[in-house]
């Protein structure tokens, strides 16, 4: 199953191959894109949204996406329709921290319909569209704008993409305030084997394996920069007795009393034995009704120029896999030596995964 040395170590891809297919095709779209009115003002907007009610980000008929709540918004701030262009497209349930798109807006009086007026400043923009979007669900938010010149695309000028993917671990049902927020594994998670495995996918390599079908991407080589995992504090966080005290005891000898706290908690606060489950039948150390125990809490981060369709799910579910043992690192460089998506894990659901940034050099 783990295959011999020589079978299992990733083959060397030439870094300029991929790129330079994708790179003209971007040059292409982006000339088609580009606005030739001079009086249009480009607008880079930044957004954050539960994607639990979208059927994803882009435009389609009959249903609710990102793209379509957005240009709505749009629509009823400046009275004329608007065509929204995403940097990263995010299907059906994921979520993101920051998306970013652009938009052409060309500022009509309404009062003298035909006059052409001075952009809005972009704080005005983020304010109004804002108000219009918090009257539909309230899921979704403008967090950032500028203006940019009329060349600049949101897909085509990103340098990088970063994500995110959120795992919970253990074996008590999933907490409320999870539900389509992470993705639920009732198994305990191997940390170590996880962080050896992301060594072998880190890299350029031949993704295949990693590129659901439908993608449309010309070249499945990719680089990926960085393949990351770690624990972190289960969410939503609130301090235990003990880190409380542990707070108190700070503050006393600053002579300070219920005011921000000078110094930081550990970031493994959150393992306090108190509050952890016990592997031992499920119990935990202390038993005291109304309290819920709490899971153990992971975070993938991947991060990439461009990533191919599902590319990030699909290494998460062979993380996964690593976690719980079903496989090992040689299997892992297996699966990406075969270049073939039948060859990977089942891939990880869309309610753990968080679009985290899109990365300028803005003008």
């Amino acid at each position: 199953m783990t295959g011999s040395p020589t079978e299992s170590r990733p083959s060397k891809i030439l870094k300029t191959q991929g790129h330079t297919d994708q790179d003209k095709e971007d040059k292409q779209l982006q000339d088609l894109s580009m606005s030739k009115n001079p009086r249009i003002q480009r607008y880079l907007v930044a957004i954050e949204y539960i994607g639990t009610r979208f059927s994803g980000s882009q435009q389609q008929p009959n249903c609710r996406t990102v793209v379509g709540v957005l240009e709505e918004a749009f629509h009823k701030f400046i009275g004329q329709p608007v065509s929204i262009f995403c940097s990263s497209r995010t299907d059906a349930g994921v979520h993101a921290l920051s998306n970013v798109c652009h938009v052409d807006v060309e500022r009509i009086s309404k009062r003298k319909p035909g006059e052409v007026l001075p952009p809005h400043e972009p704080s005005v923009v983020r304010r109004a569209v804002n108000h219009f979007l918090q009257k539909n669900e309230g899921d979704i938010s403008v967090i950032d704008v500028r203006c940019v010149p009329n060349d600049f695309h949101a897909r085509f000028k990103a340098q990088e993409r970063m994500y995110f993917y959120r795992l919970v671990s253990g074996s008590e049902p999933l907490s409320t305030f999870e539900k389509e927020r992470a993705w639920h594994v009732p198994e305990k998670l191997d940390l170590n084997a996880m962080q050896e495995a992301c060594k072998v996918l880190v890299g350029h390599h031949d993704f295949s394996s990693f590129r659901a079908a439908g993608c449309q991407a010309n070249s499945p080589i990719r680089t990926l920069d960085e393949l990351h995992v770690c624990e972190v504090p289960a969410t939503p966080y609130f301090p235990s007795i003990t880190e409380r005290e542990q707070n108190n005891s700070s503050l006393k000898d600053s002579h300070t009393c219920s005011v921000k706290p000078e110094v930081e908690l550990p970031i493994n606060s959150f393992s306090n034995t108190n509050d952890m489950v016990d592997t031992n039948n499920g119990k935990s150390n202390l038993e005291e009704f109304g309290i819920r125990r709490r899971h153990r809490s992971y975070v993938v981060t991947a991060r990439a120029r461009s990533f191919l369709y599902h590319q990030v799910r699909l290494l998460v579910g062979v993380l996964k896999c690593v976690g719980t043992g079903e496989l090992t690192t040689s299997d892992v460089e297996r699966i990406l030596n075969a270049k073939t998506v039948t060859a990977a894990s089942p891939m990880a659901p869309a309610c753990g995964l968080y679009l985290g940034r899109v990365k300028y050099d803005l003008p």
